[in-house]
């Protein structure tokens, strides 16, 4: 997401700190750049006035001129402003996320057009908030009209592990919406999630069958599913649901195929209904909470190292980690541990996604593109090491050719690529080893050139 902006700015950025001093001439140069790179990102063109005439109005001030380092501060106010069209800043109300605060059962209504990702979204939401926030989450359809909607939520909740309420024919979706709520309050349910019907344009009857539904169950949290990739279609849509019904929040799916962002930057000031969460791929696990510092952060090339230490807080094992620490520090390094490891990676997303969070990224992503990095190799490696069998994982010396062929041919790979994988875990383990012996002293004195072979007697020049 926001790739093609960040490329943008970070160019125009580069060329301000390589002029040093800044006329105002500079700034008004700059500025016409910043507003071709939004509205190239489909940012909504009142967004784009407003947004360039706040930096401007703060850029060409004497503070920012005769600073000691005017680029640093130009870009600062930009940031400071993207931050406001996305919702952060003064305007903040610093709820993020899913608001439980209510009496239980809290109802969430989830709402949007067919197509959005409103039933899957359902779906990481109650995963979410029975694993993050530790709470009994009933899953209710209240789609009568698409064929098997309700069989998908229920699907959705089997492999969320939470509870779907049971499918009665012929119910409309009031009645289906009181029976879930009386079932929740009877059997102590902390959050029903009621996933309505959508269309494929908004019209009268979905708007009165929505309308109809929050009366009735009057949700704590009404949430709008929208999809990033139809752009400035989603804030055309944003806008006519907030305006009809008034919705608490708007879920963004898609992000991950959508390399502009321009609905996100145009949401809040166009609808004035907050983003809350973010949805990146089809897997359960894959919804986020919406920073608007954060994503302005990521617009300007300065990552994410907050959210990739939460996602990594999120993911990895921590026992399992401790484990494999401890027997690090002995030099004990299995095949088996480093599929572990593997697995922790995985389970973290895509590496593309995880690189989009390191600051600076943005500036080789080219570069990186260019040199036709595998991102899949680490699922090939997992494959080959799956294909072993428990001795071989333990020691892997004995993986001679005709062992080689068998495991490449098991995991669909090449004996080539067995041999890396065993290269690289054979240095892996002789660094392990060193790091035994020298302690945590003599790390602390050698330094990694004490860990790399070669290295240790060298002095630095």
């Amino acid at each position: 997401m926001f790739e093609a902006l960040s490329s943008k700015l970070n160019g125009v950025f580069d060329r301000l700190r390589r002029r040093g001093a800044l006329s105002e001439a500079d700034v008004s140069e700059a500025l016409r750049e910043v507003r071709v790179a939004l509205l190239e990102a489909d940012v909504a063109l009142p967004v784009v006035r407003d947004l360039v005439n706040k930096v401007r109005e703060r850029a060409v001030g004497q503070e920012v001129l005769r600073s000691v380092s005017p680029a640093q501060q130009v870009i600062k106010i930009v940031n400071d402003a993207l931050v406001e069209a996305l919702g952060g800043g003064a305007n903040d109300d610093g709820k993020r996320g899913i608001d439980l605060n209510a009496p239980s059962p809290v109802p969430i209504l989830m709402v949007g057009l067919q197509g959005s990702g409103k039933t899957t979204t359902s779906g990481k939401i109650a995963l979410r908030l029975r694993t993050r926030d530790k709470k009994k989450v009933l899953l209710a359809s209240l789609d009568v009209h698409r064929p098997a909607a309700q069989l998908q939520l229920q699907t959705l909740a089997q492999q969320a592990e939470v509870t779907s309420l049971p499918i009665i024919a012929g119910q409309t979706p009031i009645q289906i919406a009181a029976r879930a709520m009386d079932v929740a309050r009877r059997e102590l349910y902390d959050v029903v999630v009621l996933d309505t019907a959508g269309r494929l344009a908004i019209d009268e009857a979905l708007m009165e069958e929505v309308a109809q539904v929050k009366l009735a169950t009057n949700p704590h949290e009404t949430f709008l599913v929208v999809d990033a990739m139809t752009g400035q279609d989603a804030v055309n849509t944003a806008k006519a649901f907030h305006e009809k019904m008034g919705v608490t929040g708007i879920v963004m799916t898609r992000i991950d195929g959508d390399a502009r962002g321009g609905a996100a930057l145009s949401m809040r000031a166009v609808t004035g209904a907050p983003i809350k969460l973010l949805g990146a791929g089809e897997k359960l696990d894959a919804l986020e909470d919406f920073h608007p510092d954060r994503i302005a952060s990521r617009i300007l090339g300065m990552g994410d190292i907050v959210s990739l230490v939460e996602k990594a807080a999120a993911t990895i094992d921590q026992e399992e980690a401790e484990k494999l620490a401890a027997r690090m520090q002995k030099g004990q390094f299995s095949l088996e541990d480093y599929a572990s490891q593997l697995k922790q990676i995985g389970k973290m997303g895509s590496l593309q996604g995880i690189l989009g969070m390191l600051p600076g990224v943005g500036k080789i992503k080219q570069q990186i593109n260019d040199a036709n990095l595998d991102t899949s190799i680490l699922g090939r490696q997992a494959a080959i090491i799956s294909s072993m069998t428990p001795k071989e994982r333990r020691t892997p010396d004995i993986i001679k050719a005709s062992r080689k062929k068998r495991i490449a041919a098991g995991s669909g790979t090449s004996v080539q690529e067995v041999n890396k994988l065993l290269k690289q875990f054979d240095d892996m383990s002789v660094m392990m080893k060193r790091m035994s012996k020298m302690g945590q002293k003599g790390m602390m004195r050698g330094g990694l050139a004490s860990l790399l072979p070669g290295m240790a007697n060298k002095r630095p020049f």
